[in-house]
């Protein structure tokens, strides 16, 4: 019984596109559960992201929260909601903040190169959030939580399915007060915000062979806009998503789906002085179109191969651009998923893809798991991923007004610094603009994971993976000219050669069917090359203060990528007395020193920098049913009230909540 509940519905779409049993895959994959979500009472993406092993939120200049994986940028990772992209990355990261938990069926977390299956920004790894889908009859729950700064999520889903059709529809408010982690400066850390979700999912079977699928998703948020003492405004936020989805199974061997997928991220801002003269307005607006077309063939039990053909189109409007930018890209890509032996499972996979402005890239994969026995199997996978430059990169043409730098987008640098010439507000140029007639080409990597998955008991699996992101043409800022108000202007190169690598451990102990116990250590390494040359070269020095003599480096003295920590730990226990109704759980994540800028002048991070200290955050909650359909909760985040006003702006300490589910 205990195994059966360790393998229950642990079945991922994510990595391959098809249905497979998560224990036999042979790539670096991960299921959270909904049980485990709902037990845990968490009601945003980014607290259930936090709580798995090499994983952590970060957020950016903009307060945006995205996710770090296997030690690469937010960027470099896709997320999807039911399998297509979200858009809306206004400074490189994709806020997840944004997504609710409320109505997730499951999260699928592959780490790895993914582009072979998904191209651009999974070369890192990709989240898929599942959301639910119709079940036969008609039901439905409301959720209510209240916590500390006057937080309020509230939930609603109704379900019904009858014959052929069914239908799901989902509601969420989410609001807060927010808070200040600084007191005395006269700004929140976060301001005040509300926003709605609103989700619904149609299915429709025209026969046992042909069936259609509709989803709608629907977000807004409002919330304050401070800058300065002087300076307020307003930000507001609406997006929405369109999937259809028409699948026919032409045979037992054969079946295949048109897919149809719009989305548009608008974000509009703007700040008043005190005397209710606008100081400035910012907009941004993408739309992304996609229509694909997929066709699977299983010719045996024992092999499989999908294929499919998509476009791409994504525009954008935006404040300080250049001209109203547009990505078209056509695709396709083909999958092998076989078993030649009984022990043995191989995944080959390739994809193509064309581009209006970047070069074509081709991006394979290959992954192969032996068992060895009944306990041991091993596994392995190299794939190649890419990152292509975002509208950001290509178009960007933006001076701060206060301050007087300038930055410009790649394909901009020619005609903005002409303009700026005859402006005579050009003091030098650095870097000819002949070096900018070419193309701003996609960060690429190569990734590879090694791993092995040990069950040593019906009730113990472990699992350890060792890693390897090798990221060449990382794009990168450099100053191009100096101005003549004594600023200068900025733009975007391919230049550096970096590495992420490390290991990684995970452990599930279910002891009996009220216990269950779980989790995982990460060790990273990730550092420059250019860095590691030029320390081993002894080319570095540094200061212990401003009034000391310098000193040279020595290579053991380089620490790494800033924003990265060495150590990452996470350990989760949960308990249930079935009799009582009654569920409880403790988690704890632990995340060691990290740097986030150079503090000794030698643009470098080294040993002798000021490092943020490591940190631990302990949740706990308790659930006790009550007749069937009623849960009352109660829980505490961030047991130990830890903060860091100055370096961390995502914990705001102490987190006290009540919850209510209700189920009719």
């Amino acid at each position: 019984m205990i195994e059966e509940l360790l393998t229950l519905n642990e079945v991922i779409v994510t990595a391959t596109r098809t249905v497979r049993q998560l224990s036999s895959l042979p790539l670096p994959a991960q299921i959270i559960s909904k049980k485990d979500i709902s037990r845990s009472n968490s009601i945003r993406l980014s607290d259930i992201l936090n709580e798995q092993t090499g994983l952590i939120t970060v957020p950016d200049f903009g307060s945006s929260e995205g996710v770090q994986l296997q030690g690469l940028d937010s960027q470099y990772t896709l997320i999807l909601i039911d399998g297509v992209p979200l858009v809306g990355r206004s400074a490189g990261t994709l806020d997840i903040n944004r997504i609710t938990v409320g109505n997730i069926k499951q999260i699928e977390i592959v780490k790895g190169a993914s582009s072979s299956l998904y191209g651009s920004d999974a070369l890192g790894g990709v989240i898929n959030i599942i959301t639910e889908t119709p079940k036969n009859g008609f039901k439905g729950n409301l959720n209510y939580r209240l916590g500390t700064f006057n937080t309020n999520d509230i939930s609603t889903a109704i379900n019904f399915k009858k014959n052929d059709i069914g239908v799901i529809a989902f509601l969420n408010k989410y609001s807060s007060d927010g808070y200040d982690l600084i007191e005395n400066d006269n700004l929140n850390t976060v301001e005040p915000f509300a926003n709605y979700t609103m989700n619904t999912k149609v299915t429709y079977d025209f026969s046992d062979d042909t069936d259609l699928f509709v989803s709608g998703r629907y977000y807004t948020q409002n919330q304050d806009y401070i800058s300065s003492e002087d300076l307020k405004g307003e930000s507001v936020i609406n997006e929405w998503n369109t999937h259809l989805k028409l699948s026919h199974e032409y045979n037992g061997k054969w079946n295949s789906y048109f897919e149809f997928y719009a989305t548009r991220y608008k974000a509009d801002e703007y700040l008043d002085t005190n005397d209710g003269t606008r100081f400035s307005d910012n907009f941004f607006n993408q739309l992304m179109v996609r229509p694909e077309i997929r066709a699977m063939y299983n010719p045996n039990d024992e092999n499989s191969f999908i294929g499919g053909i998509g476009f791409n189109r994504e525009t954008l409007d935006r404040t300080d651009f250049t001209t109203d930018p547009e990505f078209n890209s056509f695709y396709t890509y083909f999958q092998y998923d076989g078993n030649p032996t009984e022990k043995t499972n191989i995944i080959l996979g390739v994809r193509f893809e064309t581009h209006n402005i970047y070069k074509s890239q081709f991006s394979p994969k290959a992954a192969l798991r032996y068992e060895l026995n009944d306990k041991i199997a091993l596994k392995g996978s190299v794939g190649y991923g890419f990152k292509a430059p975002d509208f950001r990169q290509l178009y960007f043409d933006f001076t701060n007004a206060t301050v007087g730098y300038t930055v410009l987008g790649y394909n901009a640098v020619a005609n903005a610094i002409s303009q700026l010439e005859a402006q005579g507000q050009i003091a030098n140029i650095i870097v000819p603009i002949s070096e900018f007639e070419g193309e701003l080409n996609p960060e690429n990597s190569v990734s590879i994971n090694i791993g092995a998955d040990y069950k040593l008991s019906s009730t113990l699996n472990l699992n350890v993976n060792v890693f390897r992101n090798k990221i060449k043409g990382l794009i990168d800022t450099r100053i191009i000219a100096n101005k003549t108000n004594g600023q200068n202007i900025f733009s975007y190169y391919n230049v550096n050669k970096a590495y992420t690598q490390g290991l990684e451990f995970n452990y599930t102990w279910m002891s009996s069917e009220q216990l269950k116990i779980s989790g995982g250590y990460q060790l990273l390494f990730a550092k420059d090359k250019e860095a590691e040359r030029a320390f081993k070269n002894e080319e570095v020095f540094a200061r212990k203060n401003p009034s000391s003599p310098s000193f040279q480096l020595e290579k053991g003295d380089y620490f790494g990528l800033y924003n990265r920590s060495r150590h990452m730990l996470n350990l989760k226990v949960f308990y249930a007395i079935p009799k009582w109704g009654l569920d409880t759980n403790i988690r704890a994540t632990y995340r060691s020193k990290y740097g986030l800028q150079d503090s000794n002048g030698n643009g470098y991070l080294d040993v002798y920098d000021i490092f943020v200290d490591g940190y631990t955050i302990i949740d706990f909650a308790i659930n006790k049913t009550l007749y069937k359909n009623y849960q009352m909760s109660f829980g505490i985040d961030n047991l130990l009230d830890f903060t860091d006003a100055q370096n961390i702006s995502n914990i705001p300490g102490r987190i006290i909540y009540g919850k209510l589910n209700i189920q009719f």
